[in-house]
């Protein structure tokens, strides 16, 4: 009897101990995983710093490089040159920055090696700037020879439009026509004809010959030659009914006494003229000026007493 009491209480005691030990192993295996879920907490919070801040560090990188291509952009299209990849990378790295989305590991080391060979083709762009800026320059220094030598060259022009226009001017002096040997008579009533100092009752008719010098320069063909008779008073003499009418010379209206329209041959040609005037001539010296194609070719004066 005594036996089977101490068992009883020997078997519980065991029991307990074993609740213990379970109890014990529980809290045991519970503290490792909670320990365990806290490491991977901070792992992953860790992961999550580092990615951020890698993408933090990625932004970086996509703003210095468009800030590279812009300053590569502005500088090839100042020189004339072809910028159409340059702004094919700027588009896809502001595309990339505009991104809300966090990148994966993956993501960011694929970007960043994309970044690496912009890297490179920006050496070789700038190279490209070195032989832009040789060649404008060489086309500036070309261009200032040949603005040098247009210069030369209009200056050149001016001078043999002026060479040009001077020996116009004395071709169109050389060309005026020139009266020579004028003779003035009195022709009376019977036909009688009287040269230097006749008198009024001499006049029925003024006579007024004269030749055209020789001139190789003046071109052939119709021309009109004017003769005023200015009388002493500086007026000219002039009959509407008789033939006389107007012509302009220096820009000017003015009347002629007699006229003619000859064809111009260079044969030394003699022109003769008649007036009748009608009435009396008043006492004096008079003038005969001869006009054509604008210009006073001759004159002569003559004394009526």
């Amino acid at each position: 009897m005594e036996t089977n009491l101490q068992d009883k209480p020997k078997k519980g005691e065991n029991g307990k101990n074993i609740l213990i030990i379970v109890l014990i192993i529980l809290v045991f295996i519970s503290g490792i995983k909670l320990y365990a879920d806290y490491r991977d907490r901070t792992k992953k919070s860790e992961e999550i710093l580092i990615l951020s801040e890698e993408n933090n560090d990625l932004n970086r990188r996509i703003d210095s490089m468009t800030f590279q291509l812009d300053l590569r952009i502005q500088e090839i299209e100042k020189l004339g040159g072809d910028v159409k990849a340059l702004e094919e990378m700027k588009e896809q790295l502001l595309a990339e920055r505009n991104t809300d989305r966090k990148r994966s590991t993956e993501e960011i080391a694929a970007l960043n090696r994309r970044i690496n060979s912009y890297a490179k083709t920006l050496q070789e762009k700038d190279a490209e700037i070195l032989q832009l800026r040789e060649a404008n320059q060489q086309l500036l220094t070309e261009n200032q020879s040949l603005r040098t030598t247009q210069a030369e060259i209009e200056d050149e022009v001016v001078k043999l439009n002026q060479k040009q226009q001077e020996l116009q001017e004395k071709v169109n002096i050389a060309a005026v026509l020139k009266a020579e040997n004028i003779n003035v008579a009195a022709v009376n009533s019977r036909g009688r004809e009287r040269e230097d100092g006749f008198r009024n009752r001499q006049i029925e008719k003024l006579k007024i010959s004269f030749n055209l010098a020789d001139n190789k320069v003046a071109e052939h063909g119709n021309k009109d030659v004017f003769v005023q008779v200015i009388a002493p008073n500086n007026q000219p003499i002039f009959d509407v009914a008789k033939g006389s009418g107007t012509f302009t010379i220096d820009g000017r209206e003015e009347f002629y006494t007699v006229h003619q329209d000859i064809n111009f041959n260079n044969t030394k040609q003699t022109l003769t003229y008649f007036y009748e005037k009608g009435s009396k001539y008043a006492p004096g010296t008079y003038e005969v000026r001869i006009f054509a194609e604008g210009h006073q070719i001759g004159n002569k004066t003559f004394e009526v007493k």
